[in-house]
């Protein structure tokens, strides 16, 4: 990731203004005070990956309030998941309050107002996450706001979210798979959270939601790959599962022609795979019939496959 500002250099009088316009800038508009702006350090480092922005920052002790003043100048569209590296920072949002450990992530939606107290030499990462593909996957998240996940799926997403600022040079096919699998990791260990011992209703059908798609996502390989097989691994009746996939208007047969589609696509537009020929790359991803499976690729994508090789490549 790149430095993009540090006080190493700056007077230490103007070290703290120079900091705020920089988080403003790159991370979300606020209002902040140090605890001390005599001593007060930063540095912030940024990169991305795909649609996924990433922002690192260590700073000494401060306190900082994004309210009801700053919404109308930060992006609705994102959602920011934050992961503890370093320290502590004591978060509250939402009516909640949550204090972040090293390893602790929570989900902070800056559309609504939240305060910080960010502990001396405190490291945080803030990855930036499109709103849209995320509450595809988990429905209405205000109620997940400023959690912790103490649970194996909080664990694994933690973990993989450490890793993406040293893979900020993956680009292509490969970001594109980074995201989806954090989005997916998200949702398990964030849905797993929001239904507990007593779901609620709309929890748990995003839960359900979600395992659908991971489970066709596992699959798709299969030929033989039928709705009901689906079902049963996300321990629902083929007719619930199609009613929960009503809400993003798909259903167990679409989805799975859909992402296989997408697969084909990925692998079709990554030189990586030119090698491979249009039929290998159509039947390793579960279609039976070449025939169909161009037919279905014009519709969804507006060119044969070949023509979408050609227009990657040439």
């Amino acid at each position: 990731m790149e430095t993009v500002f540090t006080t190493d250099h700056v007077h230490q009088r103007d070290r703290f203004d120079y900091w705020h316009e920089v988080a403003c800038r790159d991370v979300v508009d606020h209002d902040s005070k140090p605890d001390c702006r005599r001593t007060f350090e930063a540095e912030l480092r940024a990169g991305s990956i795909g649609s996924l922005d990433l922002v690192c920052f260590q700073n000494s002790g401060m306190t900082v309030n994004h309210t009801l003043h700053h919404l109308s100048r930060t992006s609705h569209d994102e959602v920011f998941l934050c992961r503890q590296f370093r320290q502590r920072v004591a978060l509250e949002q939402n009516g909640r309050q949550t204090v972040l450990e090293p390893g602790d992530l929570t989900l902070i939606d800056p559309r609504l107002p939240y305060r910080g107290q960010f502990s001396d030499g405190s490291e945080v990462l803030v990855v930036k996450v499109q709103r849209a593909p995320l509450e595809r996957r988990l429905g209405p998240m205000r109620d997940l706001l400023a959690h912790t996940l103490p649970t194996p799926e909080g664990r694994l997403a933690s973990a993989y979210l450490a890793m993406l600022p040293s893979h900020v040079d993956v680009a292509g096919t490969a970001a594109d798979v980074v995201q989806a699998h954090l989005l997916d990791l998200i949702a398990l260990a964030f849905g797993r959270a929001a239904t507990g011992p007593t779901p609620r209703p709309s929890s748990a059908r995003s839960l359900v939601r979600m395992r659908l798609h991971t489970a066709v996502e596992a699959r798709l390989a299969d030929p033989a790959l039928r709705a009901g097989t689906i079902a049963d691994a996300a321990g629902v009746s083929v007719r619930y599962a199609n009613v929960v996939l009503a809400d993003e208007d798909t259903s167990i047969a679409h989805l799975i022609q859909t992402r296989r589609l997408a697969r084909c696509r990925q692998a079709l537009e990554d030189p990586a795979q030119a090698h491979r020929t249009v039929s290998e790359i159509a039947y390793g991803w579960g279609f039976s019939d070449m025939t169909h499976f161009g037919r279905r690729f014009k519709a969804a994508f507006g060119l044969l496959p070949r023509e979408c090789r050609r227009t990657k490549t040439g």
